[in-house]
């Protein structure tokens, strides 16, 4: 229940207007830290959840393969520039993003990393390595401005925010590939 409390008390923080704005009006704090952080709720959320339902969770998600593929889902839709930029302008698109990360995207997201095989989980690792490497050459490349509502400038930060957090997921990979953790247990 802690948990819960602390995620909920974090979402109302994110969702107060000024917190909001403010971390909406830079392009990479809005993609890299609001909306991990909206994840992160979730996340919390997610064991309340499982404890007051788990039949749900363990019918719905349990080999853990629907949650991830819904984390990747919402996940992926919200890395696209269309959908940022309805975020700003459209107060329903803003409500669906406040809903959607951390129901949709932290709680399967928690729900599911634990029941997974390691093989699936590095999957999930490529995939988004994939995915940010190719959204970041997006942003950094782009003759056009991307989003209405951000400055090429900061399309071409958010590019290169992409192409560090998949360089630190590939440094993640080849340390976890050659590193024994039982040997630091």
């Amino acid at each position: 229940m802690k948990q819960f409390l602390y995620g909920l008390l974090i979402l109302v923080f994110l969702a107060l207007p000024p917190v909001a704005n403010l971390m909406e009006s830079v392009m990479i704090i809005h993609m890299h830290m609001q909306m991990p952080f909206l994840i992160f709720t979730g996340f919390l959320f997610a064991r309340l959840f499982q404890q007051r339902f788990p039949p749900f969770f363990e019918k719905w998600n349990g080999n853990g393969i629907p949650g991830i593929i819904l984390f990747v889902m919402i996940v992926t839709y919200w890395t696209m520039p269309r959908s940022m930029d309805e975020a700003l302008t459209t107060q329903g698109m803003e409500v669906f993003k406040f809903i959607s990360l951390p129901i949709l995207a932290g709680v399967p997201l928690r729900d599911s990393w634990k029941k997974l095989k390691p093989i699936v989980k590095n999957i999930v690792f490529y995939f988004f390595i994939f995915v940010f490497f190719g959204m970041g050459w997006l942003y950094i490349d782009s003759p056009v401005q991307l989003c209405n509502n951000y400055l090429i400038i900061e399309q071409i930060t958010l590019g290169w925010g992409f192409i560090t957090t998949a360089i630190c997921m590939v440094i993640y990979l080849v340390y976890v590939a050659f590193v024994d953790p039982t040997k630091y247990e």
